[in-house]
């Protein structure tokens, strides 16, 4: 007689069934009554390449409600376009304006 070795079955843990995925994390515009809409339909265009819809949108919803939410992804992409909108210098159409506008990363539960 030939002996077949056996396979144990082994119970699925959840940790070995479940992806582990890269947290991501929210990038938010803040509004600050410094810049027009038109700086930030440019730069939204610039920086994320929306188009004028989209970014007048984000624009209407950044002056309505105070925040918009640009963007979600890995941490590290998520900093670095936040840097660029940090970077992004004044709105030239306002004389007042005296740097670029804020942006927060807020993680995604």
């Amino acid at each position: 007689m030939v002996r077949v070795p056996r396979t144990l079955a082994l119970p699925a843990t959840e940790s070995a069934t479940k992806e582990r995925l890269a947290p991501r994390w929210n990038v938010v515009l803040l509004d600050d009554d410094q810049h027009s809409y038109a700086y930030v339909i440019e730069m939204l265009g610039a920086l994320f390449g929306y188009g004028q819809a989209r970014a007048f949108l984000l624009a209407e919803q950044v002056d309505r409600s105070g925040r918009a939410l640009l963007w979600c992804g890995p941490l590290e992409v998520a900093e670095f376009k936040q840097e660029r909108i940090h970077g992004y210098g004044a709105d030239p159409r306002i004389p007042s304006c005296r740097g670029s506008m804020s942006a927060v990363l807020e993680p995604v539960e």
